[in-house]
């Protein structure tokens, strides 16, 4: 995507003012005061999701052992998306629906690389599919309705204001992601909706960028539904995508804004922390390439290494340059994955 000028981005948030301004005329009426039953409908398929994790676990610490967020259910047998970080290690997760019920789920995927993740409720559910959309088609400049476990006093307006990669400190990228405006506070799973009432995106964060420029604006990052579409069948039958698993190397990162690659911290018994890798270390170069941007980082890390292979990692430490051997692994292995139930 070519950037915006400074003055196409200036008209551009008055566009996306306005369209607010629109959505929120139009859609909050309809859907805070009096929603018809279509409209309660498309509402109950969102549940909440209770995921309780062990304080073993590796993602205990950064993310929590109760975890709570919503879903989306997507099919007559009760088959729900949601961000796949709410259920990661999780040896329990309950749902609830607006009805007012209570029922176990089962984990059915996780998949890092997408970032969704999938559970089947364990009894009959008493709600309507919400419809999958085509991601594809929506566009910068286009208003949402966004909306978490909690009927219509829950569902708010938003407008996309940008759709590019994001790469993410946790050896994370996607390539076409949605980024709203205002921010929603309640995003871990929550539903992005078109004006039919079909899913678009599902909730991921809250960012500072999600327009970028002069001026930024604050908002939500969502997955695209079309990236599940894309493994859907994988994910029911292997609990995730068959592709070839990627090298990891267990480095969490931030991109500064002049380039620079700088390690937060490191994966407790990771690849990259056996390696001598540690916090404050800039990340300059994989395999002797020169890298200025996360993305830049994970392609490089991705391309040709498998899980296994040694990784010529180069950094800075303060003044002194190092080269460092990494073995790479998969991270599956490295999680503490309950086993299917």
């Amino acid at each position: 995507m070519i950037a915006p000028t400074p003055g196409c981005r200036q008209r551009l948030r008055g566009i996306a003012a306005g369209l607010l301004l629109i959505a929120l005329a139009a859609w909050t009426p309809l859907f805070a005061q009096s929603p018809d039953p279509q409209v309660l409908d498309v509402l109950s398929a969102v549940v909440e999701v209770r995921a309780n994790v062990p304080a073993s676990a590796r993602t205990a610490a950064a993310l929590g052992t109760e975890r709570v967020g919503s879903g989306v259910v997507i099919d007559a047998e009760g088959l729900i998306v949601t961000i796949g970080y709410l259920i990661l290690e999780a040896t329990e997760v309950v749902i609830a629906t607006l009805d007012g019920k209570t029922v176990p789920a089962r984990i059915v995927a996780y998949d890092h690389e997408t970032g969704f993740g999938l559970l089947r409720a364990g009894k009959a559910l008493t709600v309507k599919p919400m419809a999958l959309g085509n991601s594809a088609d929506v566009a910068q400049g286009d208003p949402l309705l966004v909306t978490a476990f909690g009927g219509a006093g829950v569902v708010r307006p938003a407008v996309v204001v940008s759709r590019r990669e994001f790469a993410g400190y946790w050896e994370y990228l996607l390539d076409n992601a949605l980024f709203t405006s205002p921010p929603y506070p309640m995003f871990g799973g929550a539903a992005l909706m078109n004006s039919d009432g079909h899913l678009v995106g599902i909730g991921s964060l809250v960012v500072g960028d999600a327009m970028r420029g002069e001026r930024t604006l604050p908002g939500n990052m969502f997955v695209p539904i079309d990236q599940l579409k894309s493994v859907l069948g994988n994910l029911l039958t292997a609990g995730r995508s068959t592709s070839a698993p990627r090298a990891w190397i267990g480095v969490y990162s931030h991109e500064s804004p002049d380039g620079l690659i700088v390690v937060q911290h490191v994966a407790e018994d990771g690849p990259a922390s056996k390696a001598g890798i540690q916090p404050g270390d800039v990340i300059v170069e994989i395999d002797g390439r020169t890298v200025s941007s996360l993305s830049g980082m994970y392609r490089e890390l991705w391309d040709g290494h498998a899980p296994g292979d040694r990784v010529r990692v180069t950094i800075l430490r303060g003044a002194e340059r190092r080269e460092l051997s990494v073995l790479s692994a998969d991270r599956y292995r490295w999680l503490r994955l309950a086993p299917p139930n």
